[in-house]
């Protein structure tokens, strides 16, 4: 039987709520890691994607070029990126996470996880591990959707 109407707003309701909240538990007291929420997702994203285009980042980041050039800059100057010219075309530039940049990320993800295993204090190992499960399937289903998406309208051309 498929997901009823119902559930399936209620469900898109508290996904969106859910983010907002973990937004907030897990970036409250990032002030250890004085790195602005904006630069953190660029350099967390580029990490797992790796070295890329700015222009493929943007895209995947759903952000303007200029918008991203300019977060790629801050976080070069502060050595978290290493910007290099693309060996296929010269206009264009690679990016990827410097080792600095990689014992930054790792510094905020260790805060963000023991913050969020204090707040999960009560919980057991197993509620946790549904829970994770349930969003690594939805995770999965949304991405599945949008990569169908982005492929039918390649199709369309």
């Amino acid at each position: 039987m498929a997901v009823r109407t119902t559930t399936a707003e209620a469900l898109v309701e508290e996904v969106f709520l859910f983010g907002r909240a973990l937004k907030r538990a897990v970036t409250t007291g990032d002030e250890a890691s004085p790195l602005p929420q904006a630069l953190t997702g660029v350099l967390a994203i580029l990490a797992t994607e790796g070295e890329c285009r700015q222009t493929d980042l943007a895209n995947r980041l759903c952000v303007s070029q200029s918008a991203l050039s300019r977060q790629i800059a801050d976080l070069v100057d502060l050595g978290y990126i290493d910007r290099t010219p693309d060996p296929d075309d010269k206009r264009a530039s690679r990016v990827r996470v410097s080792s600095e940049g990689g014992e930054k990320l790792r510094v905020i993800w260790d805060l963000r996880a023991n913050r969020l295993r204090e707040m999960l204090s009560e919980w057991s190992e197993t509620e946790a591990l549904a829970a994770l499960d349930s969003i690594q399937k939805l995770n999965s289903t949304f991405n599945e959707d949008a990569h169908d998406t982005a492929h039918l309208k390649l199709i369309a051309r």
